[in-house]
């Protein structure tokens, strides 16, 4: 395979491999049109998502069969509405532990949020729960449990939910790629979903990796044509530097959150981030590779083929997606706070030791509490808990609904951390260390020693903010904000 320094001194293929200092600048983007006004009668979904374990082949068609946790007899599945349609989702709990759904990204009512004990009781072995909410936003969301997340999303809970309706002209295709690893030995069964040694650090990666799980992707596609590529980062720990080679290929959305369009020449999504883009494909015959730098030897996504007549014969000019509707944060009248991401302390760290996790009440407070048997992390010095979740620790702060605030987050560990805030969709506004253009997002990757700051309106409720590294925010890198 091709390496990283290979990739800027050498063509692969007859295919111009992307500079890897990508992002444009803040003042190239632009404001987007807004939507037109919704017309006509939304529509109600009604579906059941049952979480049970289900057989499935992902070493092969050759290989062993995995026993996944999943939605639906289809991994992974997807779920499309439009923007102002109404959702009714029943979660019966198929499984043998405590379960819920939380729909990341999506401003949904405090209530619908799906963290247990937080926002809703557990959805118990044989119960139900409805999730009934109108989406206000069109974009690339996805939904998964958030309690023993690591396990459960380890063993394949995890669905994509698009809202349809910022197309201000239609694309020619669309593909949805999923990427993830997952933690699997060579007879198909489950590998320790962390570690000890992942969770102090980067996290624990997986032994394979897959696109919408296989771990060879390819798709045919329509030739000179504008394909829109909806590309979710759904893995537990890795992250991304997705370019496109065989190809020019836009940005228009990030997190499902439109922008005006900007090349791509190489992109870092952090786990659980999403990235839209449209490229025109080539002509019949010809290749598009989407492609991960990131690791020491560059990893191909997908393999993307054109076939068919042309579609389009004119220059590559797809038109904006419409502007989503968004509180906007007053940043003169903003509050400002700081939120350090750091290491915990040697005293919160060591708690854990205190339990004999063969002793019944230690094992509720591992495993029924929603918890790991370490603690390494912590948000301004103040870990999560290991008895949280049902005896809640104090809000990091209280907000008060309706007004602006502009947050500086400080990584000061030599890991990245994807931060995500519940129920809000924020405005990043700079980086300390990087030139990345000024957009919406409700997870955003903060380097290490880097400093990020971000705006938004606080709504009502108690939301959750935390590392999107599963094995971070089970190891205290996790808190919450109480707004009223």
């Amino acid at each position: 395979m091709l390496t990283r320094r290979a990739a800027l001194t050498t063509l692969a293929g007859g295919l111009a491999a992307p500079a890897l200092l990508s992002l444009s600048r803040a003042d190239a983007i632009r404001p987007l049109a807004p939507a037109p006004a919704f017309s006509g009668t939304p529509a109600i979904h009604e579906l059941t998502l049952e979480a049970k374990p289900r057989r499935v082949k992902l070493l092969g068609p050759q290989g062993p069969e995995s026993t996944l946790w999943t939605y639906a007899d289809e991994p992974c599945p997807t779920i499309r509405l439009r923007r102002g349609d109404r959702l009714r989702a029943t979660l019966r709990n198929s499984l043998a532990e405590h379960t819920s759904i939380h729909w990341h990204g999506v401003r949904v009512p405090n209530e619908m949020d799906g963290v247990q004990f937080v926002t809703q009781k557990p959805v118990e072995p044989g119960e139900s729960f409805l999730y009934d909410f109108t989406v206000p936003d069109t974009g690339t969301f996805f939904f998964h449990p958030h309690c023993n997340e690591s396990g459960q999303v380890g063993h394949g809970l995890v669905g994509v939910l698009i809202v349809e309706g910022d197309e201000s002209r239609p694309f020619d295709d669309e593909l949805v790629l999923v990427a993830r690893d997952w933690r699997l030995d060579r007879d198909g069964s489950f590998l320790p979903f962390g570690t000890d040694s992942g969770a102090a650090r980067a996290g624990t990666f997986g032994t394979i990796r897959t696109v919408n799980g296989v771990t060879n992707f390819a798709r045919k596609v329509p030739a000179s044509a504008d394909l829109r590529l909806r590309l979710l980062n759904l893995d537990a720990t890795r992250h991304l530097d997705v370019g496109v080679e065989g190809a020019v290929a836009l940005v228009i959305a990030i997190d499902g959150n439109p922008v005006e369009p900007f090349r791509l020449d190489s992109w870092r999504i952090g786990a659980a981030s999403r990235l839209d883009l449209v490229l025109r494909t080539p002509k019949a015959g010809g290749k598009v590779l989407v492609r991960d730098y990131f690791p020491a030897e560059i990893h191909d996504l997908a393999v993307l083929e054109a076939e068919g007549q042309d579609r389009r014969a004119t220059d590559f000019d797809p038109a904006p997606l419409y502007a989503s509707s968004l509180p906007e944060a007053d940043l003169a009248r903003a509050e400002t706070q700081a939120y350090v991401f750091g290491a915990a302390s040697d005293a919160i760290a060591s708690f854990i030791d205190t339990l004999d996790p063969d002793d019944p009440l230690s094992k509720v407070i591992l495993d029924d509490l929603c918890t790991a048997s370490r603690t390494f992390w912590a948000i301004n010095k103040r870990s999560w808990p290991n008895d949280g979740h049902r005896n809640l620790p104090p809000p990091l702060a209280r907000l008060k609904a309706g007004e602006s605030y502009r947050f500086v987050l400080q990584n000061a560990t030599p890991h990245p951390h994807p931060i995500h805030l519940h129920g809000h969709t924020f405005k990043v506004l700079s980086s300390s260390k990087r030139q990345i253009p000024v957009h919406h997002a409700d997870t955003v990757l903060v380097l290490p020693k880097e400093r990020i700051e971000i705006a938004f309106v606080a709504t009502p409720g108690r939301w959750m903010f935390h590392c999107h590294i599963l094995e971070h925010l089970e190891t205290g890198m996790m808190g919450y904000f109480a707004n009223s």
